[in-house]
């Protein structure tokens, strides 16, 4: 748009009419599904948005008005109602004209009005992965969607006008926006299923992102070999007289798959185009469920089916409503035809997704199927989102969700889950409810033990094994792949490790206050307050966290605590961090603990902790070869010990020399799981024709459980020694 924002505007002026013929259309197109009192607040619309934008054009030349009539004329075509469509005309006026918002609510009503600023909102966003306002900002229209789910239908819709147009932006604008449809706004047609909105700026961004791959998929696509279309004509012909001798009446639709859909599937199954085998299809639309049953048995009479290519979205539906039968046949043109059927109402679906049916009774109802899955998918985002998780992580986390490719997964009761591809069990617990999903211990698919990273697949049972005790592990955050999963784990474990820090955290500060002869709890109130909002800290567990975290130095915030005592004992020597008395740790710590890869200390080592900003304690051995230059910092050593009972697994490396032969590495690799150890990694340091020195990763309990895999392994015929590195 060229103009800056709109003078105040005088609503009393005379209502200009710059696009009589396109604001005609559009009452066209709504009045033959929406009653007469509905064009008559439509035409208002018009009439307002064609006064606010007055004087404004796009870059085009164009009256700025025809943009969102044209926004309003796709959704009329989605027959959309009549709310969203006044909502469309007017979803620029509060961010570029002086309309007043309230305005808007008393001549249309809230829910317009609400519309109009949930729009607004995102009018300006530049969707990147980097940038933490443009991650913010998608939160917002995640937010937006949740109130009113007519707000992204509007959004999409302004999208598409705007890809239809795009050539008047300059050369890296185009691309900016053709890489932001692609990667974000398609993925949400696709996941409403809006496919008619969804296969359109598909092929728009291809066009403008990669205009050269387009031109020669299209190309391809136009000029196939007369011979091909007249086997596919011929194939028409005989699929429709053999349905019509079932007597079931239907309509029949041959199909080509756009340039965008041909392309993906040329680039991620590295095929060429004449190796695409689905390019060309039909699809069958008959009146009853049970006649597209009756319709696949009669097209698999004619035509062989291709085994394992038949999907029944009809019995289990997609994610976003979409119901089909689908199958693949082969055909006389030597590849395979994918035939589709499906009911009116499910080609209706499948075309307009949740826009089919509008029924939009009172905020927060839905019409139909499709509609309250999309609702259910957004809900459940914005749920995800009470985890405060960083606007970055919430967009990866979405776009995680914008890519579904499922499977379907039976409960033990024979309820049925859509699932991303290469969902685990883990995700199908979480996906039962986030408790569930915490205290996993164990999964049962088909009835059997399985572990629980593994990758389901559509038609199995799932059924969890839980414990009490049992809780996440970071690792768990390897393999889920929902994004459910993953916010439920992050939020446990971030609870976790505060708690940890500030258990830890308030421990260190009682020692170094017990030097200064007194507690925490002998601090007076006033002063521990004082010091907490100079520091800018909201309560005391944030700076005891902080403690722990190495942010604070302990002994710092001790004698700031109590400066009349610091300074009487300001010119006494601290005690050497050997002999002051020690913290006791037991593994559970590990939010805050950090354990050294320099020496890989285990329980039974005598060690000590250095304090260091952002990761808190790292525990080293006190053999350790960087002792000597941590103790040139002897104020962030920090006096730590063993407790009687210790809890976890800890790595720590051996170093084998063994027989160069084969066989030697699968020895000692047995040899240490008989001792009930994980091996983290193998790594060979040097060979020669006779010796092999390999060192293993491996996870012990302590230093008996080590001396235990010592004895063990050297016993083996082909080690000839084990040493701990």
């Amino acid at each position: 748009m060229n103009s800056p924002l709109s003078p105040p505007l005088d609503l009393d002026m005379p209502c200009p009419d710059p696009c009589p013929e396109q604001v005609a259309g559009l009452l066209a197109k709504a009045g033959a599904y929406l009653p007469p009192e509905a064009s008559a607040k439509i035409r208002r619309a018009y009439e307002l948005g064609a006064l606010a934008h007055q004087g404004q054009t796009r870059k085009s030349g164009e009256p700025y008005i025809t943009h969102p009539l044209a926004v309003a004329e796709i959704l009329a075509e989605q027959r959309m109602d009549g709310e969203t469509l006044c909502a469309a005309i007017l979803h620029d006026a509060l961010e570029d004209t002086a309309l007043p918002r309230a305005f808007i609510a008393d001549t249309f009503g809230e829910s317009v009005a609400e519309m109009v600023e949930g729009v607004t909102k995102l009018d300006k966003i530049q969707f990147s992965n980097r940038q933490e306002a443009d991650a913010e900002s998608f939160r917002k229209m995640m937010l937006a969607m949740s109130r009113d789910i007519r707000v992204i239908l509007i959004k999409l819709a302004d999208r598409l006008h705007n890809m239809r147009t795009l050539d008047s932006k300059s050369p890296e604008s185009r691309r900016r926006i053709a890489r932001e449809t692609l990667e974000i706004y398609a993925p949400i047609a696709q996941r409403l299923g809006i496919n008619v909105i969804k296969a359109e700026l598909q092929n728009l961004g291809f066009k403008a992102l990669y205009p050269l791959r387009y031109k020669v998929i299209a190309k391809q696509l136009a000029n196939q070999p007369v011979l091909r279309r007249e086997a596919m004509a011929t194939i028409e012909a005989r699929l429709a007289q053999r349905i019509a001798a079932e007597n079931i009446p239907f309509r029949l639709v041959s199909r080509v798959k756009g340039p965008w859909s041909v392309y993906t599937k040329m680039r991620d199954e590295r095929k060429r185009f004449n190796e695409v085998m689905d390019v060309f299809g039909f699809r069958i639309v008959v009146g009853r469920v049970m006649e597209c049953y009756q319709a696949l048995g009669a097209v698999h009479s004619m035509m062989k089916p291709l085994d394992g290519r038949f999907r029944d979205f009809i019995a289990i539906p997609k994610a976003n409503g979409y119901q089909s039968l689908h199958t693949l046949l082969f055909s006389p043109l030597g590849s395979p035809v994918e035939v589709q059927i499906r009911t009116e109402d499910m080609d209706v679906v499948a075309e307009r997704g949740i826009a089919a049916h509008w029924v939009y009774k009172n905020r927060g109802s839905v019409g139909n199927n499709a509609q309250a899955r999309a609702q259910s998918w957004v809900n459940g985002l914005i749920n995800s989102d009470e985890f405060a998780l960083p606007s970055v992580e919430f967009l990866e986390n979405v776009k995680i969700d914008l890519f579904p490719d499922e499977v379907y997964i039976f409960t033990p009761k024979g309820e049925i889950l859509a699932l991303p591809k290469n969902a685990t069990p883990l995700d199908f617990a979480y996906a039962v409810h986030t408790d569930v999903g915490n205290h996993t211990v164990a999964a049962r698919v088909d009835r059997k033990l399985v572990p629980i990273r593994s990758k389901l697949l559509s038609g199995q049972t799932v059924e969890i094994i839980t414990a009490p005790s049992a809780n996440p592990s970071p690792q768990w955050l390897e393999f889920v792949v929902t994004s459910k999963a993953r916010t439920a784990i992050r939020h446990f474990l971030k609870r976790i490790e505060h708690e940890d820090a500030v258990n830890l955290g308030h421990r260190m500060l009682d020692r170094a206050l017990e030097l200064l002869e007194t507690s925490l709890d002998n601090v007076p109130a006033d002063v521990l307050q004082q010091f907490l909002a100079d520091n800018r800290y909201p309560r005391l567990e944030v700076l005891l966290a902080d403690i722990a975290l190495g942010n604070r130095m302990p002994d710092q915030v001790a004698r700031a605590l109590l400066p009349n005592q610091s300074s009487l004992l300001g010119s006494e020597p601290s005690p050497s961090p050997v002999h002051r008395e020690q913290i006791r740790i037991n593994g559970s710590e590990r939010g805050v603990l950090t354990f050294s890869t320099c020496c890989y200390p285990i329980p039974g080592d005598e060690i000590m902790g250095y304090l260091t900003a952002g990761k808190g304690v790292v525990v080293h051995r006190m053999d350790c070869p960087n002792i000597a230059d941590y103790s040139k910092r002897p104020e962030r050593w920090v006096p730590i010990a063993w407790d009687r009972r210790v809890e976890g697994d800890f790595r720590v490396e051996l170093r084998f020399e063994t027989e160069n032969k084969p066989g030697a590495l699968a020895k000692v690799a047995a040899a240490v799981a008989e001792c009930d150890s994980n091996i983290d990694s193998v790594n060979y340091k040097e060979r020669d024709d006779r010796i092999s020195v390999m060192v293993f990763c491996i996870e012990v309990k302590d230093r008996k459980h080590l001396a235990e895999i010592i004895r063990r392994t050297r016993r083996l015929g082909v080690v000839h020694s084990v040493e701990r590195q």
